[in-house]
């Protein structure tokens, strides 16, 4: 008797829920969206879409439960701006949207593809129409990172993920006074070496989740084999009022690619959210 599998998350029945011959412009895929619910009830998924020529921006998509009945933006919601900031010349990408209630606003932490690298930006909206930009907050080589939504210590936080070739690739955080200025970097949670699942190279997925038991994170591990890469999702615990202490670490991955259009793309073999409807 072959042994039972038990999931810790169901899929939609009706997956995938965007696609990119759904568009109402050209586009060569759309994927890792940024998930915010609005205060209106409706979530917004704010994608990340490559064009034909290879180069990212970022496309809002709304419903009212969530899962169907998508309403798309008919133009790209926030594009590269190279000529202002030249950080973002190959594009803008992987969104994760946190709410900070002391600003008022949403914040959009994304990849800017510099010519120097990948690096993280930040750019604030209140309506996912405009956004005041912040520029580019972390240098290259630095991607994966998201906001949490209030302060420690006078500081805000920010998990993130800065690497360097032919060099493990941890998750680490650090803090600012204004979300411009970082520093203070300390490594959260380390890849792990050798046969594991996320060995080597690991980064956040989605921004963190209050519980009453601490900051619930869910990352991506990266296992390098001969059929190329495979990239799963873990699970970690921070501790609530000093996020940079780690509580707990799973072992296991708890989620990985298995249906057909998680197993096939330009890139297969991939699961990698970056928002979540909490």
């Amino acid at each position: 008797m072959a042994p039972q599998r038990l999931d810790l998350f169901t899929r939609y029945e009706g997956n995938p829920i965007l696609t990119a011959d759904r568009w109402p412009y050209r586009i060569n895929s759309v994927f890792n969206a940024g998930a915010v619910r609005l205060e209106s009830g409706e979530t917004l998924l704010l994608a990340r879409c490559e064009d034909m020529r290879g180069i990212s921006h970022l496309c809002a998509a709304r419903s009212a439960d969530g899962l169907t009945d998508w309403q798309i933006d008919d133009r790209p919601t926030l594009m590269p701006d190279p000529a202002q900031h030249p950080e973002e010349v190959w594009g803008i990408e992987d969104p994760r949207i946190t709410h900070l209630p002391e600003m008022g606003c949403y914040a959009v932490t994304f990849t800017c593809y510099s010519l120097g690298g990948p690096g993280v930006s930040i750019a604030c909206t209140d309506d996912f129409r405009s956004f005041t930009r912040l520029g580019m907050v972390q240098h290259p080589d630095d991607k994966d990172a998201a906001l949490l939504p209030r302060r420690f210590g006078g500081r805000w936080a920010m998990i993130h993920r800065p690497s360097a070739p032919d060099r493990a690739a941890h998750m680490w955080i650090s803090f600012s006074p204004d979300l411009k200025h970082w520093g203070d970097l300390q490594i959260l949670v380390e890849a792990r070496r050798g046969a594991w699942w996320d060995a080597g190279k690991i980064g956040l997925c989605t921004p963190p989740i209050e519980t009453p038991r601490g900051w619930l994170v869910l990352y991506h591990g990266v296992k390098t084999t001969a059929a190329g890469s495979l990239y799963r999702l873990g699970v970690a615990l921070l501790d609530l009022e000093h996020p940079n202490t780690l509580l707990l670490r799973g072992d296991e991955w708890i989620f990985g690619a298995v249906e057909p259009y998680e197993r096939v793309g330009d890139v297969p073999d991939v699961v990698f959210p970056c928002g979540s409807n909490a």
